[in-house]
């Protein structure tokens, strides 16, 4: 039931993104040792999951709210989603929005600020669900902000 999940992906033993979950979703990935839910999803978009911090709170979870305006992502709501993944980088994470196209960017691009890894395998992940070039302002901020990191390095 949790792997039903609108647009589930799991990417590891331990990390996993999904659309908007269900109570039920919840409760059976609580069952199955889930320990953080991050929602980067505002609380007023569309099917919300009504009271999900309290819901999660209750099946033993964490909860970390970022919400992420879909047309104007900012850097602030990225360092603050870098900063709960480091923060929780041992227990077992579902990262998820409303659609997994903010769960699945913000992965993408934790994976290849903080991880390491190279952006075409880090963003291959996102393209399972969506892709950056239908919508510019995404685009342009995955760019900017991968660009700005790789300035800083050097």
């Amino acid at each position: 039931m949790f792997e039903d999940i609108y647009n589930f992906l799991a990417l590891s033993e331990t990390l996993f993104t999904g659309g908007m979950p269900k109570a039920e979703q919840l409760t059976d990935g609580a069952q199955k040792g889930l320990e953080v839910v991050i929602n980067l999803a505002p609380h007023e978009v569309p099917n919300a999951l009504p009271n999900e911090t309290e819901l999660v709170g209750s099946l033993g979870m964490q909860y970390v709210n970022i919400p992420v305006n879909w047309n104007t992502p900012t850097k602030d709501g990225l360092d603050r989603f870098i900063e709960a993944m480091d923060k929780n980088k041992d227990r077992k994470i579902l990262v998820h929005c409303q659609a997994n196209f903010r769960a699945t960017a913000f992965v993408s691009m934790y994976r290849i600020l903080r991880q390491g890894w190279k952006a075409e395998d880090a963003m291959e992940v996102m393209h399972k669900i969506w892709d950056e070039e239908d919508y510019p302002m995404w685009k342009l901020f995955i760019e900017e902000t991968l660009k700005k990191s790789r300035e800083s390095e050097s």
